[in-house]
């Protein structure tokens, strides 16, 4: 058989995908539209199946354009500031939260997509990070603002945007239909044609978008082709599973919507074989782990399982959960990982903990994380119940009680701080890319005065630092300054094992509910780290052998000055301890 140019290439997957999404259509038309607006008709790439486009020495921080402020300078302009001077060489990319104009939800009711918010800066500001830092950008693909040119001409009746969105008559049986929030799914508007009711998985400001019309999709073929010109390198897909809509159905993950992204992928990867996909899916594991496809879909896709019980593991100071969870996580084939983070920019999730942790557990997470200042998102269920769908706190003061103190302070036991770090060290070890949200990086307490502010629970993790503030913050021996000090420490450690690599084989360990062990190997080198974590507020003991590390080898710990444990038998580890060892082999010893 002839071999394939990557235009036939291109050609044959986009008829595949577009046969599925729209069976009825003149598939040689759009085809043709879809490979013009990327401008792929001029040079088009062949992608490498299953090639891992990260290291061990990737990490992303998480944070919004406006996260930390000077007066008289355009906020882009003083993060890009921060990452040069306090993150360069240690964070790899950046993932800027929507930064294009909006009118609610902090940007994710987007009203112009190819325009930089003007109260953060430019293209130009953008530019200049995506230069230094492999930037992450979002494609707010499942809904628009009810602001935005597009809806505002539905509602005229006129294009573009008459037919952008999701009508449906109020009789429509959608009892099926599975809610992240308590607003009601559709919106009555008024249009020139009289009164319409359009979908709205979020809020009423935020209108899904209609994908079974294709003029919607040649639109976000546009809007990435500008992303790519304009240095986006990872798109962030976010709330894609919610994408396309069939009344009588859950409306959610369905096939059409895999095929929407396998699409997607086919087209940025032969502009840009160096793209990534990330699925932004706040669902449940299975449902979650789906969007890798046969490697064909996300290159990466949000461990969102992670933060609820990595949390419940540091306050409960039982991991068994945790172990369980992770026996059970199957291995990313190349080409894929998983995206790990411990808090983002809205909340902990409860979702992806079903089924792993028990209602019983959940509701006393919900419970202690509200002591120490936290809120709760509520979701709907068919059934007409509400139901917890995220703890809106931030991570830092998550970690402030313990679940089982039985002290007159009603948990506070002091370990806040070095429960917190323990956490991150943990989530460093765990197979896939590590991501830290900014607020995370820095400490930041719950900013109860921006949830008073703006009445929205998720605005207490989005404090906006005065730069100079921070600055003496970090210049001080503030709990700020400790902590970024240590997790840059902990970064820079982590990115030069190859065992750490986002691929390399995970084996959880046995040492009980109160000493949590992974065993990470690389593939190619065959390099080995074991990684121990105390996550109890008592000291533990751990035999060596309990550890069972290769005889033919030595192993240091790397957190102790590359520190020689031959002449030991056991760890000790104080409350919320933890330690790296790095197998050493005797011709390493030698050399």
């Amino acid at each position: 058989m002839t071999d394939l140019s990557p235009q036939q290439h291109l050609r044959e997957r986009l008829s595949a995908h577009l046969e599925v999404l729209y069976p009825n259509l003149d598939k040689v038309s759009l085809l043709d539209d879809m490979i013009s607006l990327m401008a792929l008709d001029h040079r088009c790439f062949m992608p490498e199946a299953h090639k891992n486009l990260w290291t061990e020495s990737d990490a992303l921080v998480i944070t919004y354009g406006d996260s930390i402020m000077r007066d008289g300078e355009w906020p882009l302009h003083t993060l890009h500031d921060f990452l040069r001077k306090e993150l360069r060489g240690l964070i790899s990319g950046v993932h800027i939260l929507p930064f294009y104009p909006y009118s609610s939800d902090d940007g994710f009711s987007v009203i112009n997509y190819v325009e930089v918010n003007p109260s953060l800066g430019d293209w130009k500001d953008i530019n200049a990070i995506a230069r230094d830092f492999d930037l992450m950008a979002d494609l707010v693909i499942n809904h628009c603002s009810s602001r935005s040119v597009w809806f505002e001409n539905f509602k005229q009746r006129r294009d573009p945007g008459m037919d952008y969105f999701v009508e449906i008559d109020p009789a429509t049986d959608l009892s099926e239909v599975v809610r992240p929030r308590t607003s009601p799914l559709l919106n009555e508007v008024q249009t020139l044609d009289g009164k319409r009711h359009v979908w709205c998985t979020f809020s009423h400001d935020q209108v899904d978008l209609n994908f079974q019309n294709p003029t919607v999709l040649l639109e976000f073929v546009k809007i990435i082709r500008y992303y790519l010109d304009m240095g986006v390198k990872i798109f962030r897909l976010d709330a894609v599973a919610f994408l396309w809509k069939v009344p009588g159905t859950t409306s959610l993950n369905l096939e059409e919507t895999h095929e929407a992204v396998r699409l997607l992928r086919t087209l940025i990867e032969h502009a840009v074989p160096e793209a990534i996909i990330i699925t932004e899916t706040n669902i449940p594991l299975r449902e979650n782990l789906a969007y890798f496809g046969n490697a064909n879909e996300a290159h990466l896709v949000y461990n969102f399982s992670l933060p609820p019980l990595l949390i419940n593991t540091m306050v409960s100071g039982s991991c068994k959960a945790l172990k369980t969870w992770m026996m059970g996580m199957p291995a990313a084939q190349d080409g894929t990982t998983y995206f790990n983070f411990i808090a983002s920019h809205d909340g902990i999730g409860l979702r992806p903990a079903e089924g792993l942790l028990d209602d019983t557990e959940i509701n006393q997470l919900v419970t202690l994380m509200q002591k120490s200042g936290g809120r709760v998102s509520w979701r709907a269920l068919a059934s007409g119940e509400n139901r917890p769908y995220e703890i809106n706190i931030s991570l830092f003061d998550a970690m402030r009680r313990h679940l089982h103190a039985e002290n007159e302070n009603d948990g506070e036991d002091g370990f806040q701080e070095q429960r917190f770090i323990c956490a991150h060290a943990l989530m460093l070890a765990v197979q896939g890319v590590p991501a830290f949200y900014i607020h995370s990086l820095l400490a930041t307490e719950n900013d109860e005065n921006r949830v008073l502010h703006t009445s929205h629970n998720r605005s207490i993790n989005r404090h906006q630092w005065v730069a100079d503030d921070l600055e003496s913050q970090l210049g001080t021996n503030s709990h700020h300054a400790r902590v970024f000090k240590v997790l840059k420490e902990l970064i820079a450690l982590r990115s030069a094992q190859a065992a750490f690599h986002p691929n390399a084989a995970q084996y959880p360990l046995h040492l009980g509910d109160k000493v949590f062990g992974i065993r990470r190997e690389s593939h190619a080198s065959g390099a080995a780290i074991v990684a121990v974590y105390n996550i109890s507020a008592e000291p533990q003991e751990i035999l060596l052998a309990d550890l069972n590390l290769d005889e033919s080898a030595h192993w240091l710990d790397i957190l102790n000055d590359d520190a020689d444990l031959r002449s030991q038998a056991s760890l000790a580890l104080e409350p919320y301890g933890y330690c790296w060892l790095r197998r050493c082999d005797k011709v390493d010893a030698a050399s």
